[in-house]
């Protein structure tokens, strides 16, 4: 089975040509598929050299727990990811489907009938649902049934180079830092040459994160990210904070969406010392502590009178309903999402902030004795994350893949204002609901 299994990726990959994807990692901590009564599950998932090097030594883990299962390893970069999952869920062939795998966002495969409802597995290992931060299994489930478990909650915080405040002589950020103070160090942080050419700008932020500005300046993406009847964007809430983020770009404070991309992402434009802060979550700490880059973190600047608005949704481990070894892919699931198994470890990683509340609030996450120094920074959103930037409902990922971010990506751009762009958006946006029968 595990030769026919390699053999299937090996022609998948042939067929994508792939561009750095990784062939399957070939663990040894347990007996080849067969050998001893060993079951092999295969364990798709996407990430940077360092994150699946910390996969692998989960897998490691489980395997020397659970030697009668074998877990073998396939991983993509991001961009090749998804298109290799859907490719091998169209094959039909259960030995070409990934019995785990890593995915966002849930509701919409589960809604294509792809992902392995959990709610029987649950209620017969009596698994604990109530460790989750409030609203974050939400973005998991489908018409009521959980078929995903976040691996950690996707708040971010803002990661600041301590070299480069020290080099301009400003304070570092704070819990008391408004959108005010964050223009005051954006102006001391941006180089601009004479020629007009930027050499460092303050903070490299991702388009995608825009509602991050919106939920704290007390707007919206929709009226209801659940159960949508309209978009919200156009009202003045939401305008001013996506105004806040393009002003930001249009004075070179912030680099633009696509040059960040492609100047290789957030990760090396912090690392390279091109920009001073990025807004992101716990997934480049294990990168910038080997890099021995000297910074830390701090919770995000909300506006004067806003309020603190991470969201609460993460990519989930989840299970193929085509899989050919559920029982050991739910053993190596439930044992991923427990506190003494996968959540300790990619904490003890530094990588996230764990999905259980108990395991971000244990000293492995808060006194791990790694920077950043602040994680209290996280504990601090995590524990005001709303339902915001995510829509929990299965046409969420055709929105806002299709209408919303290329409308945005204008204004991101410099091509188009706000107010030039967001009235248009929300007909659009209002239109596509209506056409799917929302609400409903």
């Amino acid at each position: 089975m595990q030769r026919k299994r390699l053999l299937t990726y090996a022609v998948m990959l042939a067929v994508l040509v792939l561009a750095g994807a990784c062939a399957p990692v070939g663990p040894s901590a347990a007996p080849p598929d067969g050998v001893g009564g060993a079951t092999t599950i295969s364990w798709a998932l996407w990430g940077s050299p360092e994150e699946v090097a910390t996969h692998q030594a989960v897998a490691d883990a489980f395997m020397a727990e659970h030697p009668e299962i074998r877990v073998e390893i396939i991983s993509y970069p991001w961009n090749d990811y998804f298109t290799a999952m859907q490719t091998a869920w169209a094959s039909g062939d259960p030995a070409a489907i990934p019995d785990v795998l890593f995915l966002w966002p849930t509701p919409r495969y589960a809604a294509d009938g792809v992902l392995e409802n959990l709610d029987p597995y649950i209620e017969q290992a009596g698994y604990d649902l109530s460790d989750y931060w409030p609203a974050l299994l939400e973005s998991a489930m489908f018409e009521g049934s959980v078929y995903g478990f976040p691996r950690d909650i996707s708040v971010e915080v803002l990661y600041y180079n301590k070299d480069i405040f020290d080099e301009v002589g400003i304070s570092y950020p704070d819990e008391s830092w408004t959108w005010d103070d964050l223009l005051t160090a954006a102006e001391a942080l941006t180089q601009v040459e004479a020629t007009g050419q930027v050499t460092r700008y303050a903070l490299g932020m991702e388009g995608g994160k825009f509602q991050l500005w919106v939920g704290q300046n007390g707007g919206a993406i929709l009226d209801d990210m659940r159960n949508p009847s309209r978009c919200t964007l156009d009202e003045p809430a939401a305008q001013e904070a996506i105004e806040f983020f393009a002003t930001m770009m249009e004075n070179n404070y912030a680099m633009r969406d696509a040059n960040l991309s492609q100047a290789g992402g957030d990760a090396a434009v912090f690392a390279n010392g091109q920009v001073a802060m990025i807004i992101q979550n716990a997934s480049r700490v294990s990168q910038f502590n080997a890099a021995g880059l000297n910074y830390d973190v701090a919770v995000v600047p909300i506006p004067e009178g806003g309020q603190r608005s991470a969201s609460a949704g993460g990519a989930a481990w989840v299970m193929s309903a085509a899989g050919d070894n559920k029982d050991a892919a739910w053993t190596f699931l439930s044992w991923l999402q427990s506190t003494d198994g996968g959540q300790r470890l990619y904490t003890a990683s530094g990588e996230i902030f764990p999905a259980l509340q108990s395991t971000a609030r244990s000293d492995a996450f808060l006194q791990s004795g790694n920077p950043p120094a602040n994680r209290q920074a996280f504990l601090t959103e995590g524990e005001n994350a709303k339902v915001g930037r995510f829509g929990y409902f299965a046409e969420w990922g055709e929105l806002e893949g299709s209408v919303i971010s290329p409308a945005l990506q204008r204004i991101w751009a410099g091509e188009a204002t706000p107010t030039e762009v967001l009235p248009a958006l929300c007909d659009q946006v209002d239109a596509f609901l209506a056409d799917r029968g929302y609400p409903k």
